[in-house]
């Protein structure tokens, strides 16, 4: 029977036994226990570096963990309401490829939200995979994709009968969350595995006051970022599991061959303890942050130029649930895109915002956000409002496509034909080879195997010259104003690729 203390933080009490033992290292890293002096060490300390290990005696293996790591796994599954856990050391990037290598195989179809992470159409090309795209719900007022509706789902499971599994955003970046519950009791009667980014999602499962978990509704597989939303550090993530649907020996063997075979001690050890953390103090601060984020919305209800986008706001557009650990503001009202905003927040206030839109910035808050902290944005925007809001300059209104580009190839097919770099106006009609992406909202462009349109050229190029500091958000392979495209001449292309 497992010991599901969760005081306990097995890993990292063990990697810190190690560090203080003075034992002498014939191993990797070369570091040897912080003994070569840099930069780095004189600031952060030594002890960072006794924390630095590569898997000494004692301290398991994270590609086949039999000791601590697999005793901290646990530990986390317990706290979240799963069968299994597993430790991410590459961000949860790592999680969605493996998610979809272990349960997609080539040519089986997923169905998924057009707003997803670049990390799944990876995983498209990587599978095999062919996606069914669903519409995600637009807010064409602030300029954002949010949650995809139970109707559209429900329409593509029964209209693709023989997919293998359904991937869902919970939640968007923005913080909107779909009918999560509903879709996955729907994707279970088809036999349907659900996939659940949980990117932003973390604290779902420390909170009640919260929009429900992946694993509460009993969807089958999520890909979890701790570091974002739960205090460990960057890079640091997790899978979880339950029930029967999830083939474990595919899941670790993917993960095994996408994961480092050196993963980084600290960040595991930062799983460890984050998850204790939460899994004692996080309804608590989680519920004290809600009462900050509702002080500050009021106060910035009544700055003239600002718009909170609040929960009301966002259950009145038709969404279905929200994060307000998402703090949400439309400030183009004041003449000045959310790119701008962004810019002058951090150089004239020094407030560091999350992301921008076109009309809109995004804060992310946590249980290490303070009072102080949302007390000096909310006085910064106040005197962004003061000085901007009699220019009221409109910005253009953004223009969302609501029809995809015609599949032509799968994804995969398309990323290894052969191919060549044209420039953007002269690729109408021919074929991408490559990934196109706008980050945020996020929602492809264009991705490998699509026919790109006059529409695909002329929304790259609206958020070229239009985007501002969105420039340096465009996503894509090569320069922006080239794409790579299928070279038809030399590809051979077998009937069995078309979707």
């Amino acid at each position: 029977m497992r010991d599901f203390n969760q005081n306990k933080t097995p890993f990292f009490t063990k990697l810190k036994e190690f560090g203080m033992s003075h034992a002498a290292p014939f191993d990797v890293p070369g570091h040897k226990l912080g003994r070569i002096e840099n930069d780095l060490q004189k600031f952060v300390g030594k002890k960072m570096y006794l924390l630095d290990s590569n898997a000494p005696v004692g301290l398991d293996h994270l590609s086949c963990p039999t000791g601590v790591i697999a005793e901290a796994q646990n530990l986390m599954a317990e706290a979240m309401g799963a069968d299994r856990s597993y430790f991410l050391t590459n961000g949860t990037t790592t999680g969605i490829l493996a998610m979809v290598l272990s349960v997609c195989k080539a040519n089986d179809k997923i169905i998924l939200p057009r707003n997803v992470h670049k990390s799944v159409i990876n995983g498209l090309i990587l599978s095999g995979a062919m996606p069914i795209f669903i519409k995600p719900n637009i807010d064409e007022l602030i300029g954002i994709a949010n949650d995809v509706s139970f109707d559209e789902v429900k329409k593509a499971i029964d209209e693709n009968t023989d997919a293998k599994a359904i991937f869902i955003i919970n939640p968007t970046y923005f913080g909107v969350v779909s009918d999560l519950k509903r879709i996955t009791d729907y994707a279970h009667l088809h036999n349907l595995v659900v996939m659940v980014d949980e990117a932003h999602g973390a604290q779902f499962y420390f909170s009640h006051k919260l929009p429900y978990s992946a694993m509460e509704v009993g969807a089958d597989i999520s890909a979890t970022s701790m570091h974002k939303t739960a205090g460990s550090l960057t890079q640091s993530s997790i899978i979880l599991t339950q029930g029967n649907r999830i083939d474990h020996q595919q899941l670790r063997a993917s993960l095994n061959m996408l994961q480092s075979t050196s993963p980084s001690s600290l960040l595991m050890a930062s799983l460890d303890v984050a998850r204790k953390t939460m899994y004692f103090q996080g309804k608590t601060k989680i519920n004290n942050v809600l009462k900050l984020a509702k002080i500050a919305r009021e106060k910035l209800k009544n700055v003239p130029g600002i718009s909170v986008i609040d929960k009301d706001y966002l259950l009145n557009q038709g969404c279905y649930d929200y994060d307000e650990t998402k703090l949400m503001v439309k400030v183009s009202d004041l003449g000045l895109s959310g790119f701008d905003v962004y810019q002058i927040m951090k150089k004239n206030y020094n407030i560091q915002l999350e992301l921008a839109e076109s009309h809109i910035i995004l804060c992310v808050l946590t249980i290490g956000t303070t009072k102080q902290d949302l007390e000096r944005l909310v006085l910064a925007l106040k005197k962004l409002a003061e000085k901007y809001h009699k220019l009221k300059d409109k910005l253009p209104k953004i223009e969302f496509r609501y029809q995809f580009p015609d599949p032509y190839a799968r994804p995969r097919d398309a990323y290894h034909a052969p191919k060549h770099l044209v420039k953007l106006e002269d690729a109408v009609d021919e074929i991408s080879a490559e990934s196109i992406m706008i980050y945020p909202p996020g929602i492809p462009i264009i991705i490998p195997g699509e026919i790109i349109t006059e529409a695909v050229v002329r929304d790259i190029k609206f958020y070229k010259e239009k985007g501002g500091a969105l420039q340096s958000d465009i996503d894509n392979d090569t320069d922006i104003d080239y794409v790579q495209i299928v070279d038809k001449e030399n590809w051979i292309k077998y009937e069995g690729d078309l979707i």
